[in-house]
C-alpha cells in the first residue's frame, strides 16, 4: 500500500481569519459549502473547529462512497485537520494570509492506498476527482466570504 496525496489551493478576496471561520463552522456555513458529492451531513458532536465530529458520505464516482465520520482538530492557528474514524484518510486546511484582505487557502487529503493494479488506477485517477471535488467546494467558499 501507498500514500495517496490530493493538494488543491485557491486564493480568496477575504481575510484569513474570515475564511478560516467560515471553514470551522461545521454546524452552519461549512454544510452550505459542501458540492453534491456528499450527502448525509450531520454534525455529531460540537460544531466549531477543535471537538467536532462531523459525518458525511463522500461519493467521488458513481461506484466509489466513502462512510466519512471525522474528528477535527486544530493543531496550530489557521489549520483545522479531519481525521477519518472509518478509514486512514486525513484532510488538512491551512488559511494563510496572502497579501491584503485576501488569503491562500490549501486543502491537502491523504490516506493508505490500495496495493497492485487497483492501486496504481488509485494513485493516478483519484487525486484528480478529489481535487475537482474541492475546486468546487473552495469556489463556493470563495462565494460566501467574497460576499
Amino acid at each position: 500500500m501507498a500514500q495517496v496525496e490530493a493538494t488543491t489551493e485557491r486564493v480568496v478576496a477575504a481575510d484569513a481569519e474570515k475564511v478560516f471561520d467560515a471553514l470551522a463552522d461545521y454546524r452552519g456555513t461549512r454544510r452550505k459549502l459542501l458540492p453534491e458529492y456528499f450527502s448525509e451531513y450531520e454534525v455529531r458532536e460540537g460544531g466549531d473547529g477543535e471537538g467536532t465530529l462531523v459525518h458525511w458520505k463522500l461519493q467521488a464516482t458513481s461506484k466509489r462512497v466513502r462512510d466519512c465520520l471525522l474528528e477535527v482538530s486544530e493543531p496550530t492557528d489557521g489549520e483545522l485537520v479531519e481525521k477519518d474514524r472509518n478509514s486512514s484518510m486525513v484532510t488538512t486546511w491551512r488559511v494563510t494570509p496572502a497579501g491584503e484582505g485576501s488569503s491562500r487557502v490549501v486543502v491537502t487529503t491523504t490516506w493508505q492506498g490500495a496495493g497492485g493494479i487497483g492501486g496504481f488506477f488509485e494513485r493516478t485517477f483519484a487525486p484528480k476527482g478529489l481535487g475537482r471535488i474541492y475546486d468546487t467546494l473552495l469556489a463556493n467558499l470563495a462565494a460566501e466570504v467574497e460576499k
